[in-house]
């Protein structure tokens, strides 16, 4: 059985989360190469966001009685097998796990275009997952 407060309160912090990158991105990406407390702020943000979309999809994967899958990015195939969300948006999370991967893994790797491109062009990714998420809780 799904634990709804546990998934609302999830949601609660993914956009939390989503707020801080929207507040705190830059304008270009040569302020966000030169500004190291803005660097820190987005990618703990972004790797937070991806690790709460996993999160959210593991509770509710588990709840069907569904083994959980063998990788972080997998997390998201499933969710769309199990039709939490849509399969281009499981697509696009999936990929988001790379970063998220590399932010906590390889953090002096990080290519700072990615970030601002996510910051920028990708948010919504999230925003459709938590609209996805609200919606087969009712």
């Amino acid at each position: 059985m799904v634990d709804k407060a546990l998934i609302i309160n999830k949601l609660e912090s993914l956009m939390r989360c989503v707020r801080r990158i929207e507040a705190k991105r830059p304008n270009s990406i040569e302020t966000l190469c030169q500004d190291i407390d803005i660097q820190d702020i987005l990618v703990l943000n972004i790797e937070r966001a991806v690790q709460l979309c996993v999160d959210i999809c593991i509770h509710w994967i588990s709840s069907l009685g569904r083994p959980a899958p063998q990788s972080m990015a997998a997390v998201f195939i499933e969710a769309a097998e199990v039709r939490l969300i849509p399969p281009t948006l499981a697509e696009q999370l999936a990929r988001s796990v790379g970063f998220r991967n590399l932010a906590v893994h390889q953090y002096d790797r990080i290519d700072w275009n990615i970030v601002y491109a996510i910051a920028w062009e990708h948010l919504d990714d999230f925003r459709l997952f938590s609209g996805y998420v609200q919606k087969a809780l009712e």
